[in-house]
């Protein structure tokens, strides 16, 4: 009896290490864990500031996530370079599932061309997993510039050519990119003066320092109905049902189209079985009423894709937004 109690330890041994050496084996037991994630907090990285929309909008996905799967997403925000630093902080986590972060328009679609050098690779440093969701920027100008429509304001700019100048939260921003846009379609020489983040630069809009901005919604949309700035138009495709009151760019510029955008992503290498895991919950948060409604209140419509479709987007929508920049002329060394 003693001789077998003691075998049976050894065969146990011998078992397990016969499975780690058949991957046949061991695969089924990795993939159930896989699938089962979360076991244990996950670490988000917010990629702008806390208080802005987008963080706004990402806490509200995290809010969801916790309460689906009983684990907490604890956000970690790390801003600077219109995202960029977030960004490559994503990169160089570990491919485990448990830090992943926000994908953002601004550092893969935008930043690939507009910067000479990035620290990251969008098509090979990441895993992407949803779509996360979208909003347009709002044109807003201080009060005390003599325009009340876009075409009253062109018709300015023209008359005073480098006498105007727009903010943006930061260099390769959508913030950034649909100034650029306004200057290239309308013909205009206007300054741009980026800021880290879009409080500051809304700070130095009311003061009368720089004189216009085209910020995501929320923030915007905000101060207009509180009479600080004026509202002029909306960059997306559509009005915003949030504001339908207010016209679109491309009502006055043909062509002048820009949407934020935020999604899910990780490090390169996130195992498939967690990449579909997190997909299939975060479609489940997007389907979500009080969600739907929370980001509706924010300015942003839910945005889901599968892990193919996100990539696909990506990639296409940094091709799109290319030939812009590069006439626009527009670069950060």
């Amino acid at each position: 009896m003693p001789k077998t109690t003691a075998a049976l330890p050894r065969r146990a041994t011998l078992a397990a290490m016969a499975a780690l050496a058949t991957p046949g084996l061991i695969c089924p037991a990795l993939a159930q864990n896989e699938a089962n994630w979360p076991n244990a907090p996950v670490r988000f990285i917010g990629i702008f500031p806390p208080g802005g929309g987008t963080d706004i909008m990402t806490r509200l996905w995290c809010q969801k996530m916790s309460e689906l799967t009983s684990q907490q997403f604890v956000i970690e925000n790390r801003a600077g370079a219109g995202g960029n630093v977030g960004t490559e902080a994503i990169a160089r986590a570990a491919p485990d599932g448990y830090t992943i972060g926000l994908a953002s328009v601004g550092a893969l679609a935008i930043a690939p061309t507009l910067y000479a050098r990035l620290p990251f690779d969008p098509n090979r440093d990441f895993s992407y997993i949803s779509g996360m969701y979208q909003l347009p920027n709002l044109l807003v100008i201080n009060n005390d510039v003599p325009a009340r429509t876009v075409p009253e304001l062109i018709a300015l700019l023209r008359a005073n050519p480098g006498r105007y100048a727009y903010a943006s939260s930061g260099s390769g921003t959508t913030v950034h990119l649909s100034g650029e846009m306004f200057k290239y379609l309308a013909n205009l020489d206007i300054l741009h003066v980026p800021y880290r983040g879009g409080a500051p630069a809304h700070i130095d809009l009311l003061g009368g320092r720089v004189h216009m901005i085209f910020d995501n919604i929320p923030q915007a949309l905000l101060l207009a109905r509180e009479g600080k700035v004026r509202a002029l138009a909306v960059t997306g495709a559509a009005r915003s049902p949030q504001a339908p009151d207010i016209p679109t760019m491309a009502e006055f510029l043909p062509g002048f189209e820009i949407t934020s955008w935020g999604g899910v992503m990780g490090p390169a290498g996130i195992p498939p079985a967690i990449i579909a895991r997190i997909n299939a919950l975060t479609r489940q948060a997007l389907e979500s009423p009080d969600l739907i409604r929370r980001l509706a209140e924010n300015g942003g419509t839910p945005w889901y894709t599968s892990a193919e479709e996100f990539i696909r987007f990506r990639a296409a929508n940094e091709a799109g937004f290319a030939p812009l920049i590069r006439a626009s002329g527009a670069r950060v060394e």
